[in-house]
Formats: structure tokens, sequence, C-alpha cells
């Protein structure tokens, strides 16, 4: 069953190695990395992390605060199509829908987007207000993610897939 396999293998081995003929030059190498789908909104660092409830109605922490200044851009983590920009419970903010049933959200951000308006990855939202509850920092903006019904850590939006190589058989 070995010797069987081998041979096939060695020759798709063979025709996998370089040849003698004329050199070509390799692509760039941004064109063997797929751009990123996902950003930080701001720069600054996690002053509350994700907290899920323990019931769909609990207490719990439905995103993340981000770090930041007052009056800087928020800009939008993923490509989609914005479907609120206006006042919740006397806080502005801005969700914006992703492939896939994800919904971002971002506050509190003085919006310069509007519904229906599509959004790219890194398209400025509007700018970070001060005076969100439990801010260590002069401002801070606090980013959720829900994927359907469920909340969801935005962060795990930033981390690259996990890859698992299987063996051949």
């Amino acid at each position: 069953m070995r010797r069987r396999l081998l041979a096939p293998l060695l020759l798709v081995a063979a025709a996998l190695l370089p040849s003698a003929g004329p050199a070509v030059a390799a692509p760039a190498p941004e064109a063997d990395v797929p751009a990123a789908l996902w950003a930080r909104p701001v720069d600054g660092g996690v002053t509350r992390p994700f907290d899920p409830p323990p019931d769909r109605y609990g207490a719990g922490h439905r995103g993340v605060d981000l770090a930041g200044a007052p009056g800087s851009a928020v800009l939008a983590a993923g490509d989609g199509v914005v479907v609120f920009a206006g006042m919740v419970a006397g806080r502005p903010v801005v969700s914006v829908d992703h492939a896939g049933g994800l919904r971002t959200t971002y506050e509190p951000v003085d919006a310069v987007v509007g519904a229906g308006q599509p959004v790219a990855r890194g398209t400025v939202l509007g700018t970070l207000a001060a005076g969100h509850a439990g801010c260590p920092v002069e401002a801070c903006l606090h980013w959720g993610l829900r994927r359907g019904e469920d909340y969801v850590d935005p962060l795990s939006l930033l981390e690259p897939p996990a890859v698992r190589l299987l063996p051949m058989y």
C-alpha cells in the first residue's frame, strides 16, 4: 500500500520543484497576505473587558470599553451598512450591520453617518464623546458585537483564525 502511494507523491513533489528555466519574479509579499477584514475602531487599550451576562437579561458588560480622547475619530470596524445613528437612553450610538448576521455598536459617538449608509472598514463613523460611565480616562468607546441575538466579545474579530493542518491519507 505504501509503495502505491509513494510513487504518485514523488511525481507531485517533482512537479512542484523549481525548474532550471528562466527566472520569474516572485509576487509581492502583500499579494500573498489577504487584507484584514476587521480593525479596531479606536487605538486605545481596553479599560473594561467583555463580561457576558449569565442569561439573556442578566447583568454584565456586553462589549468592551476602549480608551480614547474626546473628539477623536471612531472608525467602522468592518464593511457594512449603518442601521442606526441616534440617541439611546441619552447617549449617542451608531450601529452597523455586517455580513454573516453581525452587528457592531459604538457609543458614545457623535455620528457623521446616517442610517442606510454603506461603510467600509476604516470609514469615520463620528467622533468620540466624553462621559461614558465608569471610564477611567478622558473618554472611552463602548464597542459591542452581536451575532444574531447573542452578544459576542468584539475583540474576537481581531484575532487571526485558527489554522489546523490535517494529515493526508
